[in-house]
């Protein structure tokens, strides 16, 4: 099986996240492509960010339409920090054989080495790196330390980079929406509409709940 996962607090979900995933499916020709919301992100202040319950939801009906989309709790089962480590290995060993696809922004990219024993995850897993506005799109020696950046070359033929782990990291443009949720849940909160930017449901659930108010 060959799958894309993304993950992030989804504070909320939004078209931006939906539209990365469906375009990076295709081109690669995935399987499925699961969203994993965070229960506590390593890297961010949680001063915003409202339940996992809640975030689970709206990523739950956002996706309901899409057979190839999927929703997962393995970090918010998990509870504590999420560590993207941890969930990849998880993944191996519930489904053996798999063969995963990390979506990231430039933006985490770019800062892969602060993350939770970052080699290890390039033996777990593909990078498709999405570029983000305001984010530059390095060179893999610009962003790995020299040690690791040996391992990689450039397969033209494939356009991507790949390693002696087997794996590959790869540069993707995708749809541009400049969607970010910091911006929606300012809009949520000065009474702005979100129309266009939230799927229906979520934008539903979102007043339903009287979140980010």
């Amino acid at each position: 099986m060959r799958i894309a996962i993304m993950g992030g607090t989804f504070n909320p979900i939004h078209l931006g996240h939906l539209r990365i995933a469906e375009e990076v499916r295709e081109a690669f020709n995935l399987d499925k492509a699961i969203f994993i919301p965070t229960y506590q992100p390593p890297h961010k202040d949680n001063g915003s960010l409202i339940s996992p319950e809640h975030r689970l939801e709206m990523v739950r009906l956002a996706i309901k339409d899409n057979p190839f989309f999927e929703a997962s709790d393995i970090e918010i089962k998990r509870g504590g920090r999420s560590y993207s480590v941890v969930t990849l290995r998880s993944l191996h060993e519930k489904y053996p054989g798999i063969d995963i696809s990390f979506i990231v922004g430039t933006d985490s990219f770019n800062d892969i080495t602060t993350w939770c024993e970052y080699e290890e995850l390039f033996k777990l897993a593909n990078f498709i790196v999405i570029p983000r506005s305001g984010y530059a799109v390095k060179k893999i020696g610009e962003v790995l330390p020299v040690e690791l950046a040996r391992r990689f070359w450039y397969d033209a033929e494939k356009g991507v980079y790949s390693n002696d782990y087997g794996t590959f990291v790869t540069y993707m443009e995708t749809t541009f929406f400049g969607i970010s949720a910091s911006k929606i849940r300012e809009s949520i909160k000065q009474g702005s509409s979100t129309r266009y930017l939230l799927p229906k449901e979520v934008e539903g659930y979102i007043a339903k709940n009287k979140l980010y108010r």
